[in-house]
């Protein structure tokens, strides 16, 4: 598949900015100055950037409480989700949703999402709402490998199949569902041989290979602009941090150090960057400035973070929807 330099280094940028927002955020999580839970991308990089490169501004994605990626990959802004972070006004949800509940409407993301697979249905109302107003949008829906044994994953995919909704459901198999491996849960080997349940396609690619996973999601994005229906995408890949920041050594006591070690010699940042240089796409040079100007702008948006007030008592009862009694 021949794409664009352009589009190449963009693909790049985007999975440095994954990588290098979430290592700050887990050095300022250690340091006590971000409250709350802290789920990190690192590793699967790849996976939100594939997919998201496929897709218009004006298209949906349901993100997970591992959202951050898929922020960022649908273009979100690093000043306003360090501000979320940080429970800051200047937030996208004014300090009041935190790192589980970031939501840019403007850009097609519907929300990160704390409960497990709850994004599912919430992305087939989007789909449906696309197919009634009889546009060409589509809505994507990430989701783990956990989140494939709950019963609304089946539900919302059973529906989207039968309405032939212009979705995408796209499972981020990180082989853990916070401490248990998938074989464990799942006697299939792949998430992705149900999509034969529902009557769709279904597709099983290195999560770890950005090509890859454009060129698969690509092809379902036509189908569901095409009004065929529903393709599920399972993404092989792996989380090379715990479940979540401060997990600390536990996470070595459900997984072991030689496993996590094979799946970091298959960074998708490394493997893309190297394919990029081989090309003649990339150069050391370029990919310094690149990681300059990232650092820097991750750095700007820390210090509005920290500059920004915090929201008032009077603010918890701002945007709220009230059902008026008749």
């Amino acid at each position: 598949m021949k794409l664009d330099k352009r589009l190449l280094l963009e693909m790049y940028q985007k999975m440095v900015r994954i990588r290098k927002f979430e290592t700050k955020v887990e050095q300022l999580h250690i340091q006590s100055k971000l409250p709350g839970l802290k789920h990190l991308y690192i590793g699967e990089e790849a996976i939100a950037v594939g997919v998201a490169s496929c897709l218009r501004k004006d298209d949906y994605i349901g993100s997970t409480h591992r959202g951050h990626g898929h922020l960022i990959a649908k273009d979100g802004d690093f000043k306003m989700m360090m501000a979320e972070l940080y429970g800051k006004k200047t937030g996208y949800c004014k300090g009041k949703g935190g790192s589980m509940h970031i939501t840019d409407i403007s850009i097609g993301v519907l929300g990160a999402n704390g409960i497990v697979a709850a994004n599912i249905p919430i992305v087939g109302g989007a789909a449906l709402s696309a197919k009634l107003r009889g546009t060409d949008q589509v809505a994507v829906s990430f989701f783990g490998d956990g989140g494939a044994n709950e019963g609304i994953f089946h539900e919302g995919i059973n529906l989207a199949s039968a309405w032939k909704l212009p979705a995408i459901f796209v499972c981020e198999n990180n082989q853990y569902a916070v401490s248990t491996c998938q074989s464990k849960t799942t006697v299939i080997p792949n998430v992705a041989d149900r999509a034969s349940s529902y009557g769709i396609p279904g597709f099983v690619i290195d999560g770890m290979d950005v090509l890859a996973v454009y060129e698969v999601t690509s092809k379902a994005v036509a189908r569901a602009r095409e009004g065929t229906g529903p393709t599920l995408i399972e993404c092989k890949a792996y989380r090379f941090k715990g479940h979540y920041v401060g997990e600390g050594a536990r996470e070595l006591s459900y997984r072991s150090q030689e496993e996590l070690e094979k799946w970091q010699g298959k960074c998708p940042i490394k493997r893309f960057k190297s394919t990029l240089i081989k090309e003649g796409i990339l150069t050391e040079e370029l990919g310094e400035k690149i990681d300059h100007q990232i650092d820097e702008e991750i750095e700007k948006a820390v210090r509005l973070a920290e500059e920004s007030p915090y929201p008032s008592p009077e603010d918890a009862l701002e945007d709220l929807f009230f059902e008026e009694e008749t």
